[in-house]
């Protein structure tokens, strides 16, 4: 990436804007420490939608999770839970956590 000092960018504000348009972005340091960076509209619409994206996903996977907690099926299972007495709930916990056991060998 290309970069450019804070001086340099303040008094050649033109050659930053055209070496970010060109090649996406350029830093901007201060002390020897990059401090900024400005980006091409290109680079910067790509973040947005980068980020946009997987938001979209979880709100999608949210839900899709909500509505399958609120079905009837799932509702009865929680008050069966709650109803259960602690050995019940024990017998579930150790069923849940066995490993599931494959049908093939692995030699």
């Amino acid at each position: 990436m290309t970069e450019f000092s804070a001086t340099e960018a303040k008094n050649s504000f033109g050659r930053v804007l055209d070496a970010a348009s060109s090649q996406g972005m350029v830093a901007i340091t201060k002390r020897d420490r990059t401090t900024a960076v400005v980006l091409s509209l290109d680079a910067y619409q790509a973040l947005l939608g980068a980020q946009a994206k997987p938001l979209d996903t979880l709100s999608h996977e949210f839900d899709a999770l909500l509505q399958r907690m609120q079905a009837p099926a799932a509702r009865d299972a929680m008050m069966d839970a709650f109803d259960a007495d602690p050995a019940e709930l024990g017998q579930a916990a150790v069923a849940a956590a066995k490993p599931a056991r494959s049908s093939s060998r692995h030699n």
